[in-house]
């Protein structure tokens, strides 16, 4: 359980003071950061505000606020409204706005809860809105840690409170248990580490799969587990060097991460037999990720948030084309069974009639606190024009789209579906055979080949036999 939180106090500085110069009674955003329970510490690094809604509107306002007392200083009874003001939040937004923001974070870095800036009145008549806002949170952007932060800024008197919330409880008086909150030296101390992950797997399709599964995503869905579970066993090179004993780590350079796979090990082999074979889907691309430790956390902590990211990173760009294809569905239809590249992730298996490749999203990395990185997914048609706007309106953050500064180290991310899938579910087509009817076949006519080889052998043995006899 995290029992204290330290603050980047350059960030946070900078955050009460816009919010102390600004004329708003209430905001609500989201804390960005890190959770280490093997140290009982929270980390965080900074504040983002959520964006007003579609219609314009704040994330959160007050109920019943009567007037500001902010300036009375401790003696003002009201602080910014009557004794029976309280807070109502977007919570659907917010957690919207958490999604979106997950996506732009790197291994190890995570929404990890939600502040508040409010009067302590409004504060204490909001304990539930509160909780649910940050339970919504919770489940929109997942992490491998139940806990969250949350993070209440008071200005009347100015002083900042932290408590600890588990979402998986029950939101009760004792939900919010108290943390000792602290502001120092967080971001310049933290360690870096990179990886290039290159991936090229070749998953079965049986006709079972083909039957149940009718989506390309779906199936994709099923490559990346593939993926999750090879590299759960796999070690890593640091530098070079394999990790053996585990450790903090001291230099201020970027640490290079090499996975190794287990040897020989194809997780992609299922039980099945030839004939339920309808295909295969092969799924390639090179996966580039970035983590971040602080100074206390050990070597197998950076391995773990690189392995997580990878993840999280292909799971991103599948969720932004399978957003797209259902904003899209009802716009667009196929053409001679040929979908644009942006639905294909939606369509029915069973309907497709060509082969089709599905190009992800490519992962564009721009400088953010401190030596860090965040990230976006930009499609082919996208400029960097795309990335600088989402920083802007996500994370408050205006980005220089400056190619020195840009980084755009990956290689391409695709999916592919072999020919011969499509022929072996469109039986219909009577110019085509299936992989399975080809390879029966095949060896069909191997074996009759050995069996005529066979015959014709002993017949030449029996005939030198007699040969041989007679000569004596």
């Amino acid at each position: 359980m995290v029992k204290a939180v330290v603050g980047e106090e350059t960030q946070l500085k900078r955050v009460e003071d816009r919010l102390s110069q600004s004329s708003i009674l209430s905001q609500v955003g989201l804390v960005i950061g890190k959770l280490s329970p093997s140290l009982d510490r929270g980390f965080v690094f900074d504040l983002v505000p959520t964006p007003p809604n579609d219609a314009g509107e704040p994330a959160c306002s007050l109920l019943d606020p009567i007037r500001d007392d902010r300036k009375k200083g401790p003696k003002g009874k009201s602080q910014g409204g009557s004794d029976s003001s309280s807070l109502s939040v977007d919570k659907d937004w917010v957690a919207e706005h958490a999604r979106q923001v997950s996506r732009m974070l790197v291994g190890g870095i995570k929404v990890v809860g939600v502040y508040i800036w409010v009067s302590d009145i409004a504060f204490k008549n909001s304990t539930m809105e509160i909780c649910q806002t940050v339970k919504a949170v919770a489940e929109a952007a997942p992490t491998e840690y139940n806990e969250r932060l949350l993070i209440h800024i008071c200005y009347s008197p100015r002083r900042w409170t932290c408590k600890n919330f588990s979402p998986s409880s029950n939101i009760t008086s004792s939900s919010l248990r108290p943390c000792d909150f602290k502001m120092g030296k967080v971001l310049n101390s933290l360690q870096r580490f990179r990886s290039t992950y290159n991936f090229d797997i070749r998953l079965p399709v049986s006709q079972e799969i083909a039957l149940n599964v009718r989506t390309l995503s779906n199936v994709l869905r099923r490559g990346i587990s593939v993926i999750a579970k090879e590299l759960k066993g796999a070690k890593a090179l640091v530098d070079g060097n394999l990790v053996v004993a585990d450790e903090p780590c001291t230099s201020d350079v970027f640490h290079d991460i090499e996975l190794l796979l287990p040897f020989m090990k194809d997780a992609c082999t299922e039980a099945c037999v030839l004939e339920n074979i309808v295909g295969v889907l092969k799924f390639s691309g090179s996966v580039s990720s970035f983590a971040f430790l602080t100074s206390k956390e050990l070597i197998s902590q950076a391995i773990a948030d690189i392995k997580g990211d990878i993840i999280m990173s292909l799971q991103s760009r599948l969720d932004i084309i399978c957003d797209e294809a259902d904003a899209d569905t009802d716009e667009n239809e196929s053409i001679d069974g040929v979908l644009p590249d942006k639905l294909i992730s939606q369509a029915d298996l069973q309907l497709l009639r060509k082969p089709s490749t599905l190009s992800f999203p490519q992962r564009v990395f721009a400088p953010w606190l401190a030596g860090t990185y965040i990230c976006d997914y930009l499609q082919p048609s996208e400029t960097l024009q795309v990335l600088k706007d989402h920083c802007a309106e996500l994370l408050s953050v205006e980005v220089q789209t400056d190619a020195f500064k840009i980084l755009e180290p990956e290689l391409e991310v695709s999916s592919e579906i072999a020919k011969s899938f499509w022929e072996a579910v469109t039986p219909s087509n009577s110019t085509s055979k299936s992989l399975v009817k080809e390879l029966s076949s095949n060896s069909t006519r191997s074996s009759s080949f050995s069996i005529i080889a066979a015959v014709i052998v002993l017949l030449l043995s029996i005939l030198v036999g007699f040969l041989f006899l007679a000569a004596f």
